[in-house]
Formats: C-alpha cells, sequence, structure tokens
C-alpha cells in the first residue's frame, strides 16, 4: 500500500488528525491534478486583483463576474474558481490558505514554492510524485514510468489509464511550474533556490503536523527546497530576521515556533486545545 508521504516514519498512512482537516490539508486518493495543474499564472492574477482582507465570495467574483482570468465562458470562469478552491481553497477562514497568503505578499520570489507547497498539503496525488522528484539529483532525466507507477498505486487502481496518463502530464507541468523540473518533452531535474519565505512557510506546514526540533528540517515540505539541515537552518535565521519565525539552538538541540504568525484558533488546532 502507498504511504503518504506527508507522514513521519513514526506515523501510520491512516494516521490522519481531524486538526489537519481543519486547516486545510486533504487526503485520500483524489486530487484536482485529474483535471489541471498547479494553475500558477491563475492563482498569481487572482491574487493580485484581491487585497489580502479578501473573502471566498470576493476571489469568486473577481473569477467569474470580472473574469480576470479572461476566460470566455461562464463554466470555464465556475471551473477555474472550482480548481482553484480545490487546490488553495481561497478563503482565508483556511488557514492554510491565510498563511500562503501571508507568505505570498511577503516575498514576490516565493510564489512558485509557496503554490507548490500548498498543492502538496492538499493534493494527494500530486504529493505522491514527489518520492519521485526530490530524491533525483540536477540533471537526471524524469522517468515516466515511475510517475505512472506510483500515481497508480496511490489511486490504489481508481483511475483509468486516460486519466492516470493526463494526471502524469499534469504532475509533470506542476513541478516544472515551481521550477524542479526543466524542459518539454523530455523534463530534468533542476535545483530550486530557497528564500527565508519559503522556507518559513515549509517549516511551519511541517510544524502543523506535529513536528518539532531537528525533525521540522527533514518533512516532505522542507526537502521540497532542495537544501540539507544546515543550509535550511541558514535560511530559517534569516527568516527569523525577517519575523517569520522564532528559532533558538543551543546544545545541539533547535527550538522552532511560530507564535507570532498564527492566530489563536490556529494554534489551538496545532496543539490540539481547540
Amino acid at each position: 500500500m502507498h504511504k503518504d508521504s506527508i507522514f513521519s516514519a513514526g506515523q501510520l498512512a491512516g494516521e490522519v488528525k481531524p486538526e489537519w482537516l481543519e486547516l486545510g490539508f486533504k487526503f485520500g486518493d483524489k486530487g484536482a491534478h485529474t483535471s489541471r495543474t498547479i494553475m500558477l499564472d491563475e492563482l498569481s492574477t487572482v491574487l493580485h486583483q484581491r487585497p489580502a482582507s479578501a473573502t471566498r465570495v470576493e476571489y469568486g467574483k473577481a473569477v467569474v463576474e470580472e473574469n480576470c482570468l479572461g476566460k470566455q465562458t461562464s463554466s470555464t470562469r465556475q471551473l477555474s474558481v472550482q480548481r482553484l478552491s480545490e487546490l488553495y481553497a481561497l478563503d482565508p477562514e483556511v488557514p492554510l490558505f491565510r498563511l500562503l497568503r501571508y507568505f505570498w505578499d511577503a516575498d514576490d520570489k516565493a510564489h512558485a514554492q509557496l503554490a507548490l507547497l500548498v498543492a502538496l498539503c492538499r493534493d494527494p496525488l500530486l504529493r505522491a510524485t514527489a518520492s519521485v522528484v526530490l530524491p533525483m539529483k540536477p540533471g537526471d532525466e524524469v522517468a515516466r514510468q515511475q510517475f505512472t507507477d506510483i500515481l497508480r498505486e496511490a489511486a490504489q487502481g481508481r483511475l483509468n489509464d486516460s486519466t492516470l496518463d493526463k494526471v502524469v502530464r499534469n504532475t509533470a507541468s506542476s513541478w516544472t511550474q515551481s521550477g524542479h523540473l526543466q524542459g518539454r518533452s523530455r523534463k530534468r531535474r533542476v535545483k530550486i533556490q530557497p528564500t527565508p519565505a519559503s522556507t518559513a512557510f515549509a517549516l511551519l506546514l511541517g510544524y502543523i503536523l506535529g513536528n518539532r526540533g531537528r525533525n521540522l528540517f527533514e518533512t516532505i515540505f522542507a526537502r521540497v527546497l532542495d537544501r540539507n539541515v544546515n543550509e535550511l537552518t541558514f535560511l530559517a535565521m534569516d527568516a527569523k530576521r525577517l519575523g517569520f519565525v522564532d528559532i533558538k539552538s543551543s546544545g545541539g538541540m533547535t527550538a522552532v515556533s511560530f507564535d507570532l504568525i498564527l492566530t489563536p484558533q490556529e494554534k489551538g488546532l496545532v496543539h490540539g486545545t481547540h
């Protein structure tokens, strides 16, 4: 059975906490990549059209009524809102989206990485392909069959060959949009350049799922950043200076917290006291 890479080594694949769902994470064998990619350009356009205080309804209005994405029909506009909502929620009441918007507005250079990180939280199919992409060395060519095999396993045989082929194309495109892959028909691995904002967000996602200390630097989200623990620690220190994270190291121990960023409600969900 496929073990969801969002879980740490000591967790069972089915150990999903209700709080994680409230925070915005998704689990299972389905995902938006059966029909779309991470839609980075569309997400960027929608977020540019609305301030951080915008509601879910206002984001939908920007796409459907104002047609900020330039879609020709009402049905395609509605579908775009649906897919973007599946991937990112587009709702400040959903903590993952609120936090995405916080870091998005703080660092333009981190957008592609931030979008990928949230999409990994909310699309189990994309998440499954991380086990193929992240271990690759720069210059390695993607083996399409590896994508096919891992996705077939993650979907537990529920995708027919046509849909599976589409998911392979869409997930490969998403990793290209994030900067991890390069090329059209033949895609090769590229090492990305993380920023303090994307580093803080990656650590925060691991923190939300219960990881602490050094383990925060070894989650799927941290590995997305293509840096080792020492390099990520330096980036985390930069993030601290920018007010994104509180990190302290002493006697070989590392303590990380996000009290300045998380709301009281979010802290309750994270610590199980809501």
